[in-house]
């Protein structure tokens, strides 16, 4: 599984070594940190690409993320994909949850899933949710989750 910095930039490291490098570097630098992970796609004809961010916030001094890319010609429906779209997250917050309870850095996995039933993506709502929760997760859904429907969303357009 390949991970990118937003520069480009490919990490060498396994995703957890890399995350334990910068929360070490961070810390170091005197910065409290937040991890939100969310994960977004886009469909183009028979095509599906997803990303999923690490977005890690300093408190009041900006933030950086990790981006993993990938794309299926699986057919979805949309409550599939979105419900697809929180799998891929919910992985990699289950792989660095350890790691992040041992530095003390908070956790948020955001969907991409509208709250107003007016939009399609509402119908994966209820789902997504319990999933992640269940899980023992902090959610956010839309407005609030940024990582997916604004970071993860600008590497799959």
């Amino acid at each position: 599984m390949t991970w990118r910095k937003f520069s480009g930039e490919i990490l060498q490291s396994p995703i957890i070594e890399e995350v334990e490098k910068a929360i070490e570097r961070e810390s170091n630098l005197g910065n409290k940190l937040k991890v939100c992970i969310g994960t977004d796609s886009q469909v183009k004809g028979s095509v599906t690409d997803f990303a999923t961010v690490i977005v890690f916030l300093r408190e009041q001094r900006g933030g950086f993320m990790f981006i993993h890319q990938e794309r299926t010609s699986q057919k979805m429906t949309i409550k599939e994909r979105m419900l697809n779209e929180v799998q891929k997250s919910i992985d990699i917050a289950y792989r660095l949850c350890t790691l992040l309870d041992l530095y003390d850095v908070d956790l948020e996995v955001h969907a991409d899933i509208n709250t107003n039933p007016m939009f399609k993506s509402n119908q994966a709502l209820h789902e997504a949710m319990g999933y992640i929760l269940s899980m023992g997760f902090v959610f956010k859904a839309k407005p609030e989750a940024f990582a997916s429907s604004y970071c993860a969303n600008k590497m799959v357009q």
